[in-house]
């Protein structure tokens, strides 16, 4: 019998709202609200923030009640700039984080995290590519073989791939061998229209249900809004 659960991407635009309202805790309702065992963040600010009390959203969110933790090396070497984070209420049995900046642009990571779910493991991937089509594709190319490396494990990625149009030449080489999966639109968060936001799995079978998250809060908090997946994994495999 399948062991169902949720997941969750969710880019926090640095917790600046839609509204253009800067608001840590709203976000953080908004990921409450949601209550994925499995969220992956993207624009995660470690600057110290005022509206904290000096702390950063990073540290802010990581003390979410039942959560655990995982920050990605964009936030935890280049403190100041903002990155992604996994945010998780399974057990975590390895940690793996992965460069994929393209050339002097922008730092860009992946937040990679082997998870116990119903006695089975599952390699979560939390990742952002960059603005420009080639590095895009440079990040697509070099994740797809992260992806294959984690072979034959089943892997559950997450994340802003900054590209709408779903057989994208720019993110083929990643989407190569995926499970068929859904994209809802969910950019920007008032009227969605762009899926910019992805949820995809390798050897995990095709999620149960994808869609936006779209409570007022959420059409608020972000100018993206969280998309999620019911996910299914076969605990005798």
């Amino acid at each position: 019998m399948l062991y169902r659960f949720r997941a969750a991407s969710y880019n926090i635009h640095r917790t600046v709202g839609s509204d253009r309202r800067h608001d840590p805790q709203r976000v953080a309702e908004v990921i409450l609200e949601v209550g994925a065992p499995v969220i992956g963040l993207q624009e995660v600010n470690w600057r110290a923030d005022p509206a904290l009390g000096g702390e950063s959203q990073a540290e802010f969110l990581a003390h979410l009640p039942g959560y655990t933790a995982v920050a990605g090396s964009n936030l935890i070497e280049h403190r100041g700039h903002y990155g992604n984070m996994l945010l998780t209420r399974f057990p975590v049995r390895a940690v793996r984080r992965h460069d994929i900046r393209y050339g002097a642009r922008e730092p860009r990571g992946v937040v990679d995290v082997e998870l116990e779910v119903a006695g089975s493991g599952l390699r979560v991937m939390v990742t952002h590519f960059g603005l420009s089509l080639r590095e895009r594709r440079a990040q697509a190319s070099r994740l797809a073989g992260i992806v294959a490396d984690a072979a034959p494990m089943p892997v559950l990625l997450m994340g802003d791939l900054n590209d709408w149009m779903i057989l994208s030449p720019t993110i083929r080489p990643l989407l190569a061998g995926c499970d068929p999966t859904g994209a809802p639109a969910s950019f920007p968060a008032i009227v969605p229209l762009f899926a910019l936001d992805r949820i995809i799995t390798w050897r995990l079978g095709s999620p149960l249900r994808v869609y936006a998250h779209r409570s007022v809060k959420a059409r608020r908090a972000s100018d993206h809004l969280p998309v999620v997946a019911e996910i299914g994994i076969d605990p005798s495999q």
